[in-house]
């Protein structure tokens, strides 16, 4: 058992972040304020360092890397601001993969090679309005027309809606209940019938695109079947990698508020003494340090051991329920240690406070994570409708 990075992984998690710190640092503030997506010119740059799409296969242009390396990369962008992040996340550890894993071999050649050049990012449609955690009783269909597909249907809260290309949509086909009659297809942007809802504002992840999917009487080829009708348990399984991602992110905004506070631990003077002297912000920076560091431990433990495959849902859902624990608890922690100046909009401490909050309703709910860590614990699985 090895914790050790690899050399290169440590020059690519260096590079990340000196890059994350030039370019995004400086911006990451007016992003926030203004509530717009970074600058394409930080797309570009992410795109030539071979960040997009750095985990597909090489056939397709993508980088044909393992999933921890876009998960180093993930953090050390998210430290700064996970708008920063979000293109790497979408390329590598979103619907993407889905197209990857089970879509055919034309769907392989048409988009992946579009995500890792940053022509184009696929966005999920899964919630409904009444089908969040409850994700088995969506309402979405999708039904034969012509030789392709009608779909009719709302998603709500979908990240990147009106900006992705395209969208992967969970759709209910035929008459059949629950999870045997969901399947996936590919809507791109612009198809006759789609449309989408207003922007949402959040308390969080401002300039982070969202909002409703409409699909009104939507005619979509039939070659943008990706997954089959039955096809649910494949893409949940494939959700874990995207749940990994959003482990990573609320692990590098509470990476990021460890470093605010520890910088500011040890410039910042009272009495005559900086605050790092005071042992009440030694065991606020040491509960931070150690909550963050077991964060990056269950993270990157998910990440390894999905190697090619699939991360396990225990192994995800724990690194998601405490990382997101953790950024929620680090950023206060960090606003404590700043004090006065932790609740100023001219600090990252209150953007970095805001910003955790978001994800652990994304990617399946907190307690809807302990309920799987609890059935695959107690080897059996909990009906909630019961």
């Amino acid at each position: 058992m090895d914790f050790q990075l690899s050399e290169e992984q440590r020059m690519l998690q260096e590079t990340v972040r000196e890059f994350a710190d030039r370019e995004c640092g400086p911006l990451a503030a007016i992003w926030d304020r203004e509530a717009r997506v970074p600058d394409a010119r930080v797309f570009e740059q992410m795109v030539e360092m071979g960040l997009f799409g750095m985990c597909l296969p090489e056939a397709y242009g993508g980088g044909g890397q393992e999933l921890l390396a876009a998960i180093l990369c993930i953090e050390q962008l998210a430290r700064i601001s996970p708008l920063c992040a979000a293109g790497v996340f979408e390329s590598n550890v979103g619907p993407v993969r889905v197209i990857e894993r089970f879509g055919t071999e034309e769907q392989r050649k048409k988009y992946l090679p579009l995500v890792c050049r940053g022509k184009m990012q696929i966005s999920v449609g899964m919630t409904e309005a009444e089908a969040g955690s409850a994700l088995t009783d969506l309402r979405t269909r999708a039904e034969p027309d012509e030789g392709g597909w009608r779909i009719n249907g709302r998603k709500v809260f979908c990240t990147g809606g009106g900006h992705s290309e395209a969208y992967m949509v969970y759709c209910r086909f035929g008459d059949t209940r629950g999870a045997k009659g969901i399947g996936a297809m590919l809507v791109e942007k612009g198809t006759p019938g789609l449309s989408f809802g207003k922007q949402e504002q959040y308390m969080g992840l401002r300039g982070m695109p969202g909002s409703d999917l409409v699909f009104e009487d939507c005619v979509v080829p039939a070659e943008n079947l990706v997954v089959e009708a039955g096809g649910f348990r494949s893409l949940m399984e494939c959700f874990d990698i995207e749940r990994c991602g959003n482990a990573t992110m609320a692990l590098g905004i509470a990476t990021g508020a460890l470093e605010v506070a520890r910088a500011h631990a040890l410039e910042r003077e009272t009495f005559g003494k900086k605050i790092a002297e005071r042992q009440a912000i030694q065991l606020l920076i040491a509960d931070m340090a150690t909550r963050v560091d077991a964060a990056r431990l269950l993270v990157y433990r998910a990440a390894v051991n999905a190697g090619a495959g699939f991360p396990s849902v225990q192994e995800t859902s724990m690194a998601k329920v405490f990382a997101n624990e953790t950024a929620k608890a680090v950023t206060d922690m960090a606003m404590e240690v700043l004090g006065g100046y932790g609740y100023s909009c001219e600090y990252p401490v209150e953007r970095m406070l805001r910003d955790s909050r978001g994800w652990p309703l994304a990617g399946g709910t907190m307690q809807m994570q302990k309920i799987l860590i609890a059935s695959t614990v107690l080897g059996r699985r909990f009906d909630q409708r019961k």
